[in-house]
């Protein structure tokens, strides 16, 4: 039996009202397909010249309503800019929010297709990014109703410069970060998670581990604790996807 854990949250007004934003900060949009009435949307933003390719993605599991609203957000304050390429996938789930759970109409958990995938939700968006060039930076927004406070984890398997103490330390001067030893089954150290198990080994894929297998090298789910009031959770979020966002981009902009 299903336990509804978040309130509900209307899909089609949200995506409807992040399509209007984005197409008036120069983003393209398109349906990848539709899912219970609601478009499943990506959303790109190209800028002429040698630019970073960024992607973002959220609202995989219908109980996380501080992920999708955290993008919209950053949206709304004129985050995705000229310094990169921007891609957005703001909704993943949308038929999991309106009864506020974890999975997909047909009780599937997307956030463990992406390997050999089933859902319609995930074989629309795996094919959506084979049609994409490689991401130079990823992230992946999420909830943990469990956790005690904001983590991470982070996938990177070149040893490229980290950007996950940064995130820490910017979120935890304003809020809680979950320091215990050992998070979601696995070793963390001061919020940050880094998986160093083979992904093949593994049968059922998040949508990270299928990104750090065929789109990137870099990439970050971020995990806000949903014992937290939702504004707060928004606003862990969006401080450290922005830190991230202009560290990384500053960087990028003085290596040219």
């Amino acid at each position: 039996m299903e336990t509804v854990k978040a309130a509900p949250f209307d899909p089609r007004e949200f995506v409807n009202r992040f399509a209007e934003t984005a197409s008036r900060d120069g983003f393209r949009a398109e349906t990848m397909t539709e899912i219970d009435g609601c478009p499943l949307i990506a959303l790109t933003k190209r800028t002429a010249g040698s630019r970073p390719r960024i992607y973002l993605s959220s609202g995989v599991h219908g109980d996380e309503p501080a992920a999708p609203l955290a993008l919209l957000e950053l949206l709304e304050r004129g985050v995705f800019d000229a310094r990169a390429v921007w891609f957005l996938v703001p909704m993943l789930n949308p038929s999991g929010f309106p009864r506020g759970v974890r999975e997909n109409l047909a009780g599937v958990d997307l956030n463990r297709d992406y390997r050999n995938p089933t859902s319609t939700e995930v074989l629309a968006h795996v094919k959506w990014l084979e049609y994409q060039p490689r991401f130079d930076l990823c992230f992946c927004l999420h909830e943990d109703w469990e956790s005690t406070g904001y983590y991470l984890y982070e996938l990177n398997p070149l040893a490229r410069t980290s950007l996950a103490e940064l995130m820490i330390q910017t979120v935890g001067s304003a809020h809680a970060i979950d320091h215990s030893s050992e998070i979601d089954g696995r070793p963390a150290m001061g919020g940050i998670i880094r998986p160093d198990g083979d992904p093949a080994l593994r049968d059922r894929w998040p949508e990270a581990l299928y990104l750090r297998a065929y789109h990137t090298s870099l990439s970050y789910t971020l995990e806000a604790p949903s014992g937290f009031p939702l504004p707060e959770r928004v606003a862990m979020h969006t401080l450290a996807v922005e830190t991230a966002l202009n560290h990384y981009l500053r960087g990028s902009s003085s290596a040219k």
